[in-house]
């Protein structure tokens, strides 16, 4: 799927499962320095650092949405998914699992996740303000929505059930 069209797609379905979001283009963003200061980074608005984990034999992949601020301890994650030795995975693997770039990595890429391989993992840091921001898998546009919606709209419709960490 070209990038434009999974854009469109994540916009598609954020309307079908009744999310009101805004969105905003931008330059493309691929650091968290970058996110945070996007105009529209507002003190109620959540900006999350996604990072695709797999375990040693690259079998068991995890997505892992955590605050921007928060240091990654690979012991304390792979603790709480029963997982031992995690580490970053491959570039490769976020085209093959979940048809996306570097620096574009979001949960909104789980819809497409056609196996299901990927284990949605959640900082439970990052349910606290109103409002949760992610790319639409690409980094170059933000969507904004409330975090309620987030947890009972958008996780439901991943088809997966989440790990709180």
């Amino acid at each position: 799927m070209m990038q434009a069209d999974v854009r469109e797609a994540v916009l598609a379905h954020l309307r079908a499962i009744g999310v009101d979001f805004s969105f905003h283009t931008h330059l493309p963003a691929c650091t968290m320095e970058e996110c945070l200061s996007l105009p529209f980074a507002e003190d109620d608005v959540t900006f999350c650092k996604n990072i695709l984990l797999c375990n040693r034999q690259e079998t068991a992949f995890y997505l892992y949405v955590t605050l921007p601020d928060r240091a990654f301890r690979t012991s304390e994650v792979s603790r709480a998914l029963h997982s031992s030795r995690l580490s970053f995975a491959r570039e490769e693997y976020l085209e093959t699992l979940l048809h996306l770039h570097t620096g574009s990595l979001t949960p909104l890429g789980l819809w497409f996740d056609e196996g299901k391989r990927v284990q949605l993992a959640l900082d439970g840091g990052i349910l606290k303000k109103a409002r949760i921001a992610f790319h639409p898998c690409r980094n170059d546009a933000t969507v904004i929505f409330r975090t309620e919606d987030f947890i009972g709209k958008v996780v439901p419709s991943l088809g997966r059930e989440p790990v709180i960490i």
